[in-house]
């Protein structure tokens, strides 16, 4: 599957443009969707370029790639899964893409250098439709879903990937958008079963704004959980879920070191400055960077 088409572009990309679009719209008029409370100078030049270097072109990219891949490992095996149900084939991405990034996610808060790569999508002080692609651009490159998920395309599951696909980036747009979706449903007593099983089989604002929480004394901030993507039950499986149905004040990450767009952006071939050696140093330390551990 190609997301571009002889006719243009494919049903499925233009579903998910539509999604992202209704989204910024929805933050228009509800938020302070420029201007966010916490943005910093140097904020939106990151999300733009991050936005569209990684949608537009590395995601496309290692897709195509993992096809490619998949044509030379398995060569005998093009279009084995097209006689295979929808549901079948539909369950094998929540395998090996949906929870292989539940894996990479939460490997990224625990090893130094993919947090690294992963850190600009916590340094904004907001959450906000604005994010979702904000990442440093080797953080798609070396995302093993994107692979695994091109190989599953090579092997005849394009047509449930472009469902797949759009279903899983409503959840993460909904998730991270600061138009709060499930806040009215909560209030609705006679919902509270059905979100009940909601909140613990995708992410929601509650569940994913937790984890992007900046100060742990708050009650409802969770560094080291909430890592699902399309679906929370990972977390409820694994034991990282924290559900509060309540939101964090603020945003961002306690004691980090200052970084710099170029940092966020293609570190490891740009670099901040060290810090300064002393109290400031002591205090930016790995001993209290608890998005670690």
């Amino acid at each position: 599957m190609n997301p571009i088409t002889a006719n243009g572009l494919a049903p499925e990309v233009i579903a998910i443009l539509a999604i992202f679009s209704t989204f910024i719209v929805l933050e228009i008029l509800f938020t302070r969707f420029f201007r966010k409370p916490g943005q910093r100078r140097g904020d939106g030049v990151v999300e733009l370029l991050s936005t569209g270097a990684l949608s537009v072109l590395i995601q496309p990219l290692v897709l195509t790639s993992g096809i490619a891949l998949g044509a030379l490992l398995l060569p005998a095996y093009g279009g084995a899964l097209e006689s295979w149900p929808f549901w079948g084939v539909f369950l094998l991405f929540l395998i090996f893409d949906d929870l292989t990034q539940y894996g990479w996610h939460r490997l990224s808060h625990t090893v130094p250098w993919l947090y690294k790569l992963h850190r600009p999508h916590h340094n904004a002080g907001y959450l906000s439709i604005r994010v979702v692609y904000r990442n440093n651009l080797f953080y798609y490159l070396l995302m093993p879903g994107l692979w695994l998920s091109g190989i599953l395309v090579y092997l005849g599951a394009g047509w449930v990937y472009a469902v797949y696909i759009v279903v899983k980036m409503t959840v993460i747009f909904g998730a991270h958008s600061d138009v709060r979706w499930d806040q009215a449903l909560y209030r609705i007593k006679w919902l509270s079963p059905l979100m009940w099983v909601l909140e613990r089989t995708i992410s929601t604002p509650a569940t994913h704004s937790a984890h992007h929480g900046k100060h742990l004394a708050d009650g409802v901030t969770h560094y080291k959980g909430n890592y699902g993507n399309l679906l929370f039950f990972w977390d409820v499986l694994f034991g990282t879920a924290k559900i509060t149905r309540r939101y964090p004040e603020e945003f961002g990450v306690e004691n980090l070191p200052e970084t710099s767009v170029a940092e966020q952006l293609f570190w490891p071939l740009v670099s901040a400055p060290e810090p300064l050696p002393g109290a400031a140093a002591t205090r930016l330390g790995a001993s209290t960077r608890p998005e670690l551990g």
